[in-house]
């Protein structure tokens, strides 16, 4: 099953380039199979005509270089916090300098409107680390009265994910980066004679860092070739996005505008934990207190007969009740596995249900909670998985 399983880049169109910002890593990597996707008005790699399921077991097994597109947007100034405070539903004052934090930002309404990772450089300056979306068009929304500057770092993200990745690091920054830098640390680092920001995140659930290149500073090729030298002694591998994609939906790791989306609550989504009750004066606050907390929509799915695809159906009892957003076979679990959105409230972990998959094809499945396994980021952490 995981040799034939569908990929994005069955689906691939051709598109100009010219309202779209190529990665200036791009020349290290691009041959004539590469497929591209956008995504916050960047090109990133989606396939390379690589074996998935090879660079997954690279992935978990070793390490793996990622391209990716997320774009940081710098807000700095005197009312920077008070400002952020006002954006998100997390609080950011205690945030301490050289440390990040999930934050997600609501509408009026209290749906979800964008998640990403705050990053405090220095006492009025951070970077938040958007996906796709037009952060700052919400930004010029809200900012009247407060002393911010918005401004675009042109930082290009690359991730280094998988158990060795931690290895990888302390080479490539002659041992600056080690066990002492923690999950969700981050700071300013020399790679190769660069000075780059990094930080002690990923989007795949393994143990992981990221690398933000600052701007026309940044030799990208150097900088590419000095962490495959470093890489290469522990078995680092360069991959488009597919084994991140799987890896993800192992985790539960949800991706704003397919998993979930503005006309959602946080509860709905599963993110309450992330909406601080008693702070006050945040966007969509009062709707989003309001709302009801049990009504959790999404869900994982396991189907043993096939791989999901976004947009199959969930039925049960013949009545559609959901739709897949995201769907994969997972190696680890010898099984298809998905992101569900539920249409309705429900007890709907542990359900028996079917998927059908638009073209006549109906598999029996069952529904359960997220993520996949490993809910504590026992992994993410560097700690001994459970069991």
């Amino acid at each position: 099953m995981g040799s034939s399983i569908h990929s994005d880049t069955d689906d691939a169109l051709p598109i100009a380039g010219k309202r779209f910002e190529r990665s200036p890593f791009h020349d290290c990597y691009a041959a004539p199979e590469t497929v591209y996707g956008v995504y916050a008005g960047r090109f990133y790699p989606v396939g390379m005509g690589e074996d998935r399921a090879a660079k997954y077991a690279a992935l978990r097994e070793r390490a793996v270089l990622y391209d990716v597109p997320e774009r940081p947007v710098e807000i700095s100034g005197p009312d920077a916090v008070a400002f952020l405070e006002r954006i998100f539903c997390r609080r950011v004052g205690t945030l301490k300098e050289g440390r990040g934090r999930y934050a997600v930002a609501l509408t009026p309404r209290g749906g979800v409107f964008m998640d990403g990772v705050l990053f405090r450089l220095g006492e009025s300056r951070f970077w938040y680390v958007q996906p796709d979306g037009a952060l700052e068009t919400w930004i010029e929304a809200w900012r009247s009265g407060y002393d911010i500057t918005v401004s675009d770092p042109r930082s290009r993200v690359l991730q280094i994910q998988g158990p060795a990745s931690r290895a990888v690091m302390a080479a490539a920054s002659d041992g600056a980066i080690g066990e002492d830098m923690k999950y969700f640390h981050a700071g300013f680092f020399e790679l190769g004679g660069q000075r780059v920001y990094v930080s002690r995140t990923g989007w795949t659930g393994e143990l992981g860092y990221e690398v933000y290149t600052l701007g026309e500073a940044t030799d990208a090729p150097r900088l590419w070739d000095h962490l495959l030298a470093a890489g290469e002694p522990h078995g680092l591998e360069v991959s488009a996005i597919p084994s991140m994609e799987v890896r993800r939906i192992e985790a539960g790791i949800l991706d704003n505008g397919t998993d979930m989306d503005w006309t959602m609550t946080p509860w709905q989504a599963g993110l309450g934990a992330f909406v601080d009750a008693e702070k006050e004066g945040f966007v969509g606050r009062e709707a989003a207190l309001a709302a009801d907390r049990d009504d959790l929509r999404l869900f994982g799915l396991t189907c043993a007969g096939a791989e999901p695809a976004m947009g199959w159906t969930v039925s049960l009892d013949g009545e559609a009740v959901g739709r897949v957003t995201a769907g994969s076979w997972s190696p680890a679990l010898d099984t298809g596995i998905a992101l569900v959105r539920m249409d309705r409230k429900g007890d709907w972990a542990g359900r028996a249900v079917t998927l059908s998959d638009g073209q006549g094809g109906r598999h029996d499945a069952a529904m359960t909670t997220l993520p996949f396994y490993d809910a504590q980021k026992r992994i993410p952490r560097g700690l001994p998985p459970e069991g």
